[in-house]
Parts: C-alpha cells; structure tokens; sequence
C-alpha cells in the first residue's frame, strides 16, 4: 500500500508499507492491504506503520483526517509533534 502523511506545513511521509494503525476519534484502527474505502477523522495519539523491509515507523499527531481508498492512503495530519 502507498500512504503519504502531510501536514498543513509539509509531505512527512511518503512510501510503500504494509499496515498503518491510527487513532480514529471512536478508537484506534488498522489498515491492511485490500481495506475498504473508509474516511475516519483522526484524534490525537499515534501513527504506526510498518514498512517493507518490517520496521516499524511511529509519527505522533495531533489529529487529522485519513482517506483509505484502492490500497492508497492519505493522511492529513493537524500537526506532527
């Protein structure tokens, strides 16, 4: 799957991984490859994603919404602390 996070300021991420967790407003959620198309606003907390090689990136945001659709993700992020 492709993901790139960006923020109101700058592109943070932008690449190939094979899941990404994220803290949804009703509960932190994962993403996997053949997801469902879903847009969930994102509460403050954090991002983890795991790459090809299997490491394990972690971003920590302060909200944001995400856009799931045909094994691209988009998430917008308020701000990265």
């Amino acid at each position: 799957m492709k993901i790139e996070i960006i923020t109101p300021d700058k592109k943070i991420f932008d690449g190939e991984i094979k899941s990404v967790r994220v803290p949804g407003k009703k509960g932190s959620f994962q993403v996997l490859k053949d997801h469902a198309p879903i847009i969930s606003t994102l509460d403050n907390g954090l991002v983890r994603m795991v790459d090809q090689q299997d490491k394990e990136i972690i971003y920590e945001i302060t909200g944001g919404v995400i856009e799931v659709k045909s094994n691209k993700i988009i998430l917008l992020a308020d701000s990265i602390k």
